[in-house]
């Protein structure tokens, strides 16, 4: 039963669903300036998703989010309003829509434009299987730049099945109307009598002989004059019942018009326009600030200052000076300018950077033909956003040996953003692409230089990959230039690895010399091709070895180096390797899931003592 503060949201009037808003909207500005999250998203989609409640019961019928990043009222209303503090925390809620969870959480969303294909499965599956119950995807504007989005829309338009996509625009215009003459069918679109009639006159045609095809005639005909004057039918061309667009935020308005949907046995799509950020005016005013935010103080707002230097700034900041020398550098981002530090890099060069919006898939393969033409194009992208362009990343760049360098962003463990945003699986499959070259700095120095060798040192695909936030300074030099090295002496045991897990390991080997317990630490900088030859060398002296890393083990550093050993006959005392496992990582920090999957540095220390003993 979907409730708020005990009482059915189906028995409350307009005028108390209007209350229930305000607090809803109070309780998540309290919440996500705690614990951080997705806060303008989920403040514009209160009245939608109030309505939502009051028309369908989602213990039975089934919403699928798109993103799921404006699940949050939705999580409220389900039962977890009293949980609300521990989002994003170990143990505690997540910040997307989650099964294990609840039974109203019909479906994992993290990634955008997947919204439409799932739930038209779902109606399929209805169908089939005799059952009873509604679908409703709910995709906002933003996801609709994805490629994937149109294919489910195309398919499910012409699917004739039972369903409703809700179109949630809160930023793009998706079909502008211009006109007096527009803005008057848009309105009676809106109006009841008009739907009323629209109902009972096709359910009219539909029990008299020869009715079918009647109303199928006049449905023709009036299609074809509304295309004349309307700029765009393009959801109806689809298959679509079109309705909107319509005030997201006027609750009756939404109750009614779902009602309706709700009583056609066809597609719909239901166009509604949401102000991101409603009802505190810092996030309406600035958007792009409060979409994803950390804790923060409500009264205050967001104070606004210089860039916070990480790795994605210094990424950034690198690309702009060597663009400055060469000409043939540009940039290319999914809908990620600002989280990949690509905003200084848009000011210098705003004709050289390109957003296509969330469409990783176009994007590599975009960056392929500038490569084949004679750019150099860079692709800055999250780590668990380029698996959608595995595909482009094979038959579009790899198999041409195209020089694209690609930015691997939020490498590693990232925290918060749980299963769907861990950058654990882009090691597994670039180590499946031919032609692939991937390094991983430990520090900002290293960054930078490695950048500069993607461009100038290395030929066909070049990733260079970083985890998400600052450089630890317990790690400072600059050993790019070498393919890997030994960046501390011992003698009994060899501890390896790369990228942000290095400073865990330094520690560990502290630790360890308190205790009498030599290991000598290597680092890797090139991870494919893997060629570590100062690695064999030193465990051709200590016999032990462990690698620790932060990614799934399958196809990782250290079982690839472990058959490179088998092949070359040499034999180890003892073979540990330490990752992420072979599970999806939950959410908590960083800190948190590298102590619960083994891999910081209290866990090597353990293990090495372990497998000494």
């Amino acid at each position: 039963m979907s409730e708020w503060k005990g009482k059915n949201l189906k028995d409350m009037t307009d005028e108390e669903c209007r209350t229930a808003c305000a607090e809803i909207r109070e309780q998540l500005l309290d919440t996500v300036s705690k614990t951080g999250g997705h806060l303008g998203s989920n403040l514009g989609a209160v009245e939608l998703t109030v309505a939502l409640h009051r028309v369908f019961d989602f213990e039975r019928d089934r919403l699928v989010f798109d993103v799921g990043h404006q699940c949050y009222p939705h999580k409220m209303l389900t039962g977890r309003a009293d949980r609300m503090d521990t989002m994003r925390k170990l143990d505690g809620l997540s910040g997307f829509p989650k099964p294990r969870e609840s039974v109203t959480d019909a479906f994992i969303a993290g990634h955008a434009s997947n919204s439409v294909s799932v739930a038209l499965g779902m109606a399929r599956a209805r169908t089939k299987l005799g059952e009873n119950y509604r679908v409703i995807a709910l995709i906002g504007d933003g996801a609709l730049t994805g490629g994937l989005a149109y294919e489910g829309l195309s398919d499910a338009g012409s699917s004739g099945e039972k369903m409703i996509v809700i179109l949630n625009d809160n930023g793009m215009s998706i079909q502008k109307n211009v006109g007096g003459v527009a803005r008057l069918l848009s309105h009676q679109h809106l109006k009841p009598r008009y739907l009323r009639f629209k109902r009972h006159y096709r359910a009219a045609m539909q029990s008299v002989p020869g009715g079918k095809q009647f109303y199928n005639f006049t449905h023709w005909i009036k299609t074809h004059i509304k295309g004349s004057i309307l700029p765009s039918t393009f959801f109806e061309d689809l298959g679509f019942e079109y309705v909107g667009p319509v005030d997201g935020h006027d609750i009756p308005e939404l109750t009614r018009l779902l009602q309706w949907a709700d009583t056609l046995n066809r597609p719909v799509l239901l166009h509604v326009r949401t102000v991101k950020g409603m009802g505190y005016l810092p996030a309406q005013n600035a958007p792009e600030y409060y979409h994803g935010v950390s804790p923060f103080d409500p009264e205050k707002g967001i104070v606004c200052s210089e860039p916070k230097r990480d790795y994605s700034a210094v990424f950034g900041q690198t690309l702009a000076k060597l663009a400055a020398e060469d000409p043939r550098i540009c940039a290319v981002t999914a809908a990620m300018q600002t989280g990949t530090g690509l905003d200084g890099f848009a000011q210098a060069f705003p004709d050289r950077i390109y957003d296509v919006g969330i469409a990783e898939g176009h994007a590599v393969a975009m960056c392929a033909g500038m490569a084949k033409q004679g750019l150099m194009p860079v692709f800055a992208v999250y780590s668990t956003f380029l698996q959608r362009a595995y595909d482009m990343l094979l038959h579009d760049v790899a198999l041409q040996d195209l020089h694209v360098v690609f930015g691997v962003d939020r490498a590693g463990l990232v925290g918060a953003d749980g299963e769907t945003h861990q950058g654990v699986f882009d090691l597994a499959f670039l180590s499946t692409v031919p032609h692939m070259t991937v390094l991983a700095p430990s520090n900002y120095a290293e960054l930078a230089s490695m950048l500069r060798s993607a461009f100038y040192d290395y030929e066909g695909p070049v990733a260079v990959r970083y985890p998400r936030g600052s450089e630890d300074t317990l790690f400072l030099e600059n050993t790019s230039a070498e393919v890997d090295c030994v960046i501390r002496e011992g003698t009994q045991f060899t501890l390896a690895g790369y990228g942000n897990m290095i400073p865990e390991i330094l520690k560990a080997a502290d630790r360890l010399e308190q205790d009498g317990i030599s290991c000598e630490v290597v680092k890797i900088n090139r991870l494919i091709p893997l060629k570590a030859e100062r690695l064999i060398a030193s465990v051709e002296k200590t016999h032990c070895l462990m690698v620790v890393e932060d990614v799934i083990q399958p196809c990782s550093v250290g079982r690839s180096f472990a058959f490179d050993l088998a092949d070359r006959g040499i034999e180890l005392d003892h073979l540990v390797l330490l990752t992420s496992g072979t599970e999806f990582v939950r959410h908590g920090s960083v800190d948190q899931l590298r102590h619960l999957l083994g891999i910081d540095a209290e866990a090597i220390v353990n293990k090495v003592k372990e497998v000494l003993a």
